[in-house]
């Protein structure tokens, strides 16, 4: 089953929730319609609400509680793209100029929170104390993840289990959240809960390690971005750490000083260094890991196209190219 497959077979359920999306973007505010409708437009995968569909039709949901769920989760998600291309300063994603480009960090900022805000509108109308305590820990998860990363901004000292705990937070707890909470509404007993949540936070670290990946290999017109920007945010991230940790002397002194200085012309020596250790080979394999931990994590879920198309993103987390 290709991505393409899976995008086909939750096409009318994902239409569905776009159009709720869209419905509750709107604002008497006229900056923030125009910088919503500028993310939203933006396109992207819709992975994190694609992921609480597939979830909740995997276990047989019937009803259409979770349109709304997939809808908060990518309200959230779309409120941390806001907030961190603030923080990291970035110009480009998704191919086009970032909101913070285009109008300035403040209002990127204020309509991030409004989004946090209608997230949380919508929660309250799903009426599920379950579904308030999970998102409200996910995002309170979230937030420490980017003040832990800003901790590591220009530190080369990080570590491959500092820097998973930063891409968990950042990352992986939205994922998980969404999983679990489809398996939630499904009617799902606690155990296959937390394989729903285990298979949603192993595919979030297969995703993101992948798209730490990605800056040092990728096409930057089809990744949609600049390549070295986690190098020139003075990000080490694990094709980076494991290129230190196994260099000599020499190598890694200077791989410390550029990522003290977030030296970006400097990527030529970086790519050569991580090519040497075979960092970009280790990186993949620990993605391919967390990918088949999350494909094991779905035993319990009994056949269907719509559990293919969960095994299947397994894969695509990690063979994607952008």
């Amino acid at each position: 089953m290709s991505i393409e497959s899976i995008q086909a077979l939750a096409k009318g359920e994902m239409a569905a929730v776009d159009a709720l999306i869209r419905a509750r973007l709107g604002s008497d505010v006229l900056l923030i319609n125009q910088i919503s409708e500028h993310i939203i437009a933006a396109g992207g995968k819709r992975l994190r609400p694609m992921l609480t569909v597939l979830a909740a039709k995997a276990l047989g949901y019937a009803g259409d509680r979770h349109t709304a769920l997939a809808a908060i989760v990518e309200f959230i998600h779309t409120s941390t793209l806001l907030h961190d291309d603030v923080v990291d300063e970035s110009d480009l994603r998704r191919g086009r100029k970032t909101a913070n480009a285009l109008w300035g960090n403040a209002p990127s900022v204020l309509v991030g929170d409004f989004l946090y805000s209608r997230s949380f509108q919508l929660m309250v109308e799903l009426d599920s104390m379950d579904v308030m305590r999970v998102l409200a820990d996910t995002t309170n998860r979230i937030a420490e993840g980017e003040v832990l990363q800003l901790l590591h901004v220009h530190n080369p000292d990080t570590d491959e289990a500092a820097y998973m705990g930063v891409i968990e937070r950042k990352t992986a707890v939205l994922f998980a959240a969404a999983t679990r909470l489809a398996a939630h509404l499904a009617g799902a007993g606690e155990s296959l809960q937390q394989d729903l949540y285990d298979y949603g936070l192993h595919l979030g670290l297969a995703f993101q390690i992948a798209d730490d990946v990605l800056d040092y290999s990728a096409d930057a017109a089809v990744l949609g971005k600049n390549l070295g920007d986690d190098l020139a945010e003075g990000k080490a991230t694990l094709p980076v750490i494991h290129a230190m940790a196994e260099a000599d002397d020499a190598v890694k002194q200077r791989l410390r000083e550029i990522i003290r200085q977030g030296d970006a012309s400097a990527m030529p020596e970086v790519l050569a260094a991580i090519e040497a250790a075979g960092s970009l080979r280790y990186s993949i394999d620990r993605a391919r890991h967390h990918a088949g931990a999350a494909k094991a994590a779905l035993a319990g879920v009994p056949d269907s196209d719509w559990k293919r198309a969960l095994l299947e993103l397994a894969d695509y987390s990690v063979a994607r190219n952008h």
